[in-house]
């Protein structure tokens, strides 16, 4: 009989179980509180918060957020960077049974519409800067509290006085407006007493926050994470790198990924570690806390580390408090691994740049290249408690050792469901004859003799831009809702910087205006309506679109066509 798990094997010292404590993610951290509550917790340029006074904020936030009516179950909108209030703001929902939907603050106002109708929610913190945007999603989305946040509220006073004279100057005025309350105001006046926080009864089996996918047919897909998710995802992780208390993370990766959210944030913080929040990423910001701050362990993805060897001002600088660095959300080239770990070998350090996998509806990751094995283009094992096999195309049965196949996974970390969506969940999620159910990735990958995985491409149309999910067919209805197209076709081509880039190709109504005017009028038509790195970076006219057989857009002719013209890029379709 085959092995199931011939993986375990290769764990050394990472346990092959973990007991994950029940309960919700509020009262896993105020477990950490406890037993470490003069540790730092989170790190925001330079001003930092014990875990002790991290959970006060906490509770305050939720006494206030309770004073507004939010209750269990109910749906709070969090547009917020990587910052205290982001972070905080999460916790103090989950403290009430609420459900958090994280969406980036940049997100359009036709996103931030479409968001909100989805998920319901009536409450929205978002950073002041973004007030705009978020009132011009709302005319046809009734909300009933805006809760705006600042920066400065937790800066220092002198890094307070030089946000006020560099980007402050730049925020408009907010104008009056019933809904808003500060962010501030709450935290200092706002709430009950302690003792008036309503008792909950959520369980570890209950939402704890709706993340969103770019969705394959035009629309972003909702997807439920429950507590025991996060926990699992969290401790596996912990478990993977030998997190602990002691160790600072950047989190560089925004709090609506799941990497950002669950690893950044969650995992270290379950662990008793420092977040450092950064809640905008540039390769000088993450190069100056590597100087400064000097964290132990770092996550990101292959163009963050691809700009980090470029940046001159770590040439000098002392590496060796690094430890531990794992990259996701897209394939590690080779040459990226090799010269990021010759620079921080070259400045005093021993650590390997580690591949992982994984997806938002399994939290982030749920496979990693192990400390103590590599294999040449390998995204390494399954964590602990998760399993790995790879299917048949298009069915539920194993694929042949070595075969090509559907990535499918299956354990604790697994989603409950896409939102209001059964038909979708049922095909994302489905029994297999083990009795298990397995998360049927879209991707294709196969496994050899030792349970080694490899990514070798995608069942379903998707873009990997700078590490971010994009769905053509998101970005094609934009461009359809142009008056200006009769067809379009969406691919992604190879980019040096961001691995693959946003392409349209664009059949005119009127193929006189076929021109570089028009060229930039659609690519602000999309900016328009939807996040920045779904943009198309360029427009190519068409008479016509290639077909298939059977009359669809082939968009694979697309791309073999751009790779026959570029043979020095490699294709990743």
């Amino acid at each position: 009989m085959t092995d199931p798990s011939p993986w375990l094997r290769f764990y050394g010292e990472v346990p092959k179980s973990i007991e994950y404590p029940a309960g919700t993610l509020y009262e896993a951290i105020a477990k950490t509180a406890a037993r470490v509550p003069n540790a730092v917790a989170w790190d925001f340029q330079g001003t930092t918060s014990t875990y002790r006074t991290f959970m006060d904020e906490v509770d305050r936030a939720a006494r206030a957020f309770a004073a507004l009516g939010l209750k269990a179950r109910d749906r709070i909108l969090i547009s917020m960077p990587t910052s205290p209030p982001g972070v905080i703001a999460f916790y103090a929902a989950n403290r009430l049974g609420a459900v958090p939907a994280l969406i980036h603050p940049l997100s359009t106002a036709p996103e931030i519409t479409h968001y909100l109708d989805a998920s319901g929610a009536r409450i929205a913190v978002v950073l002041d800067a973004f007030y705009g945007t978020m009132a011009a999603a709302t005319p046809k989305i009734p909300l009933e509290t805006v809760i705006l946040a600042r920066i400065p509220d937790y800066l220092s006073p002198l890094k307070k006085l030089g946000f006020w004279l560099t980007r402050g100057r730049k925020i408009a005025k907010i104008p009056p407006d019933p809904r808003v309350r500060w962010w501030a105001d709450l935290m200092t006046t706002g709430g009950a007493p302690a003792a008036e926080i309503p008792a909950i009864s959520t369980t570890a089996e209950d939402p704890a926050a709706i993340l969103f996918s770019g969705g394959t047919t035009g629309q972003p897909k909702g997807i439920v994470l429950s507590n025991r998710n996060f926990i699992a995802e969290s401790l596996q992780v912990v478990a993977w790198g030998g997190i602990h208390k002691g160790d600072a993370m950047l989190a560089i990766l925004p709090l609506f990924h799941g990497f950002g959210l669950g690893v950044c944030v969650n995992a270290v913080l379950m662990a008793g570690g420092t977040s450092i929040l950064v809640p905008v990423f540039s390769a000088e910001v993450v190069a100056k806390l590597l100087r400064t701050r000097r964290p132990t362990v770092m996550v990101g993805v292959p163009t963050l580390y691809e700009a980090l060897c470029k940046d001159p001002s770590l040439r000098t600088a002392d590496l060796s408090c690094l430890r531990a660095c794992f990259s996701g959300a897209d394939t590690l080239p080779r040459p990226v691994k090799e010269r990021f770990e010759k620079l921080v070998s070259e400045r005093g350090g021993k650590v390997r740049l580690l591949e992982g996998y994984g997806l938002t509806e399994a939290v982030s990751a749920i496979m990693a290249t192990p400390l103590n094995e590599y294999r040449e283009g390998s995204i390494g094992l399954p964590f602990p408690d998760m399993s790995a096999m790879i299917c048949t195309t298009g069915s539920e049965l194993p694929a042949t050792i070595g075969d090509e196949g559907e990535i499918c996974v299956s354990g604790p970390a697994v989603m409950l469901g896409y939102l209001d969506d059964p038909e979708a969940t049922a095909e994302a999620l489905r029994p297999h004859e083990d009795g298990r159910v397995w998360l049927h990735t879209g991707d294709l990958g196969r496994m050899d003799a030792d349970g080694f995985f490899y990514f070798t491409g995608r069942l379903k149309r998707m873009i990997k831009s700078s590490g971010f999910n994009v769905y053509p067919a998101q970005v094609e209805a934009v461009l359809y809702q142009s008056p200006l197209v009769a067809e379009a076709c969406v691919v992604g081509v190879p980019d040096e910087a961001q691995v693959e880039r946003v392409k349209a190709y664009v059949v005119l109504r009127n193929p006189a205006l076929a021109t570089r005017e028009t060229e930039a009028a659609l690519i602000a038509w999309c900016r328009e309506r939807l996040i920045k790195w779904s943009c198309p970076r360029e427009v190519e006219f068409r008479g016509e679109l290639p077909r298939t057989r059977i009359g669809k857009i082939d968009y694979r002719a697309l791309v073999t066509e751009h790779m026959a013209k570029h043979p020095e890029t490699k294709a990743s379709a």
